[in-house]
């Protein structure tokens, strides 16, 4: 598979196609991902034979540590590792790539901490301005207080929802692809340093104590500057299901809204799948129900707990909310406004079908207790028990490709250029920030005929999945004015996705000039007709099945 890749470059090259470069990094980025996962596989497989080993045998510990990793050094792995090394910064050049990757470009000025993984302190709360720089950014954690800069040599997309958040809480984000400048920065712990990035690079130096006090760059505690949001909790309307005919503000989201008012009213060529929506005040109505009282005493007692500081309790909130049982008459009424939709009922299909759909919605409300999700609204000062949690209710598309717009250029600010990223199946592996990179392109809005690939992907899996339904969030904390919600909470298909190993090699996307042409200018224009609709800058996703665009959500761009 990556012998083909390194093949087509090769012919790219060849045939003097100005983007060789570009898609030979994308190669070389692959090539890494599995060179990393193979050591990682090692580790998992050989070192606890090495720990007991060792331990029998009187080994000293610190050879027992590196027995795994000096065996992965004597291997041929080890010499192609250092063989990319060599070659990425060439065809960075080659490809006019910068040291960085600029993902959230605001000037920060922090003092250096370095930690293995941004999860690892998504609930830490810095005293001082910080900048993090994180080995690892997985993609689902959350700015801590207190940070300003996040530098990391991980390769979040751009568009991801750890991305989004960052944009949005005016965090500088940035990869950067030099390890030298990467080894610079982990050795200035504690020092004071001032980001300046522009959208291709960050410039940084050591700067005086003093700078702060005329910089404004202090965390939101030091500062004053605390977003003051509340929530107004919503009641149960007395229906558990509606029609997409029947969102309003006062009975579901802005991301079920959002979607209803697009129908009929964005070009024909763009489709918008059918919705129904358990809204407002059904998890709670659930709860009170006489079959719940056990696990809503239980839950009431967990909470209680949990308002003590106790955060390990958010687990088995979660675990504890699965335990729920559906009242019939929710039963009822979602199978008669699903069918009305003309959706597919999964208790059509048997009884276990219904049940693995209950959980997903189960699931749906649970993730009101992610860690993520929780430390962002207690950061902000927001009231837990203010946030409601509809569930939006679609059909799966089973897409070839999926996609996020956003109608303002993020990494430049250009209002003139729409940027998008595109990933094969689900956006999942996109907004998820799984390993590798999404193909990026911009357009000029003049000119939506002209896409511009900035690069081609490098992720290695992708998730596909059969016919289905998925049960988004949509809670009445996700889109209020000055407050990062983008992704907080989960939403979860019926059905479990399948990873698939890709093969580039065969992409009509990449190998397809024509194709891919077509493809990228249709998703650019579906951005640009959504952004007149609304009047302001979108934040849009959407898949692509045989050629045709769907767009499943849009949200205002922050």
């Amino acid at each position: 598979m990556f012998a083909k890749g390194w093949n087509y470059a090769q012919n790219m090259s060849s045939s003097k196609d100005d983007q060789w470069a570009l898609y030979a990094k994308s190669v070389l980025d692959r090539t890494r991902l599995a060179l990393a996962n193979k050591a990682e596989e090692y580790q998992r497989i050989l070192q606890p034979s090495a720990e007991y080993l060792g331990s029998m045998l009187g080994v000293d510990q610190w050879a027992v540590d590196i027995f795994t990793e000096e065996l992965i050094r004597a291997g041929s792995a080890a010499s192609l590792s250092s063989l990319l090394n060599r070659l990425d910064p060439v065809l960075r050049k080659t490809a006019n790539l910068g040291s960085w990757q600029v993902i959230s470009p605001v000037e920060a000025v922090g003092y250096v901490v370095v930690v293995d993984e941004l999860l690892s302190v998504q609930n830490e709360s810095y005293e001082k301005p910080t900048i993090l720089v994180a080995k690892n950014v997985r993609g689902e954690e959350e700015i801590p207080d207190g940070a300003v800069a996040v530098l990391t040599p991980d390769m979040p997309d751009v568009l991801s929802h750890v991305s989004v958040r960052a944009r949005n809480s005016k965090v500088c984000f940035a990869t950067c692809f030099d390890p030298n400048i990467l080894t610079d920065l982990q050795m200035k712990i504690g020092k004071l340093l001032s980001l300046k990035p522009t959208s291709a690079d960050i410039v940084y130096c050591e700067v005086a104590d003093s700078i702060l006090l005329g910089s404004g760059s202090m965390s939101s505690k030091e500062d004053g500057s605390m977003p003051s949001l509340t929530l107004v909790k919503k009641q149960f309307c007395g229906r558990y299901a509606i029609s997409s005919e029947a969102f309003t503000n006062e009975l579901v989201g802005a991301k079920s809204r959002n979607i209803s008012y697009l129908k009929g009213k964005v070009p024909s060529w763009v489709g918008i799948p059918t919705s129904v929506a358990l809204p407002f005040g059904v998890f709670e109505k659930v709860l009170s129900d006489d079959s719940n009282q056990v696990i809503a005493d239980t839950i009431q007692s967990l909470k209680q707990r949990l308002g003590g500081g106790d955060f390990g309790i958010l687990g088995q909130i979660r675990k504890t909310v699965l335990q729920l049982s559906a009242p019939p008459q929710l039963v009822q009424e979602l199978k008669n406004e699903m069918k009305s939709a003309r959706m597919p009922w999964p208790g059509d299909e048997g009884e276990q079908r219904w049940e693995q759909a209950w959980i997903a919605i189960k699931k749906v409300w649970a993730s009101k207790w992610n860690e993520r999700a929780y430390f962002s609204t207690r950061k902000v000062k927001l009231d837990h028990d203010g946030l409601c949690m509809a569930v939006l209710v679609q059909e799966i598309i089973n897409a070839d490709y999926a996609f996020v717009i956003h109608t303002t250029n993020p990494s430049s600010e250009d209002s003139t250029e729409i940027y998008a990223e595109v990933v094969k199946g689900l956006g999942e592996t996109l907004v998820g920030a799984y390993p590798g990179r999404a193909l990026s392109f911009f357009c000029k809005k003049m000119d939506l005929d002209s896409p511009k690939v900035l690069g081609y992907p490098s992720k290695p899996i992708g998730l596909f999945i059969k016919r289905s339904i998925i049960f988004r969030s949509d809670s009445n904390g996700e889109d209020l004015e000055g407050y990062a919600g983008a992704g907080l909470y989960d939403s979860v298909p019926m059905d479990e996705e399948e990873k698939v190993v890709l093969d580039y090699s065969t992409d009509p996307l990449i190998v397809d000039s024509k194709f891919r042409h077509s493809i990228l200018s249709s998703i650019a224009k579906a951005g640009h007709a959504i952004e007149e609709l609304y009047g302001s800058p979108q934040d849009i996703e959407g898949v692509v099945k045989d050629g045709k665009i769907f767009v499943v959500q849009t949200r205002p761009q922050m």
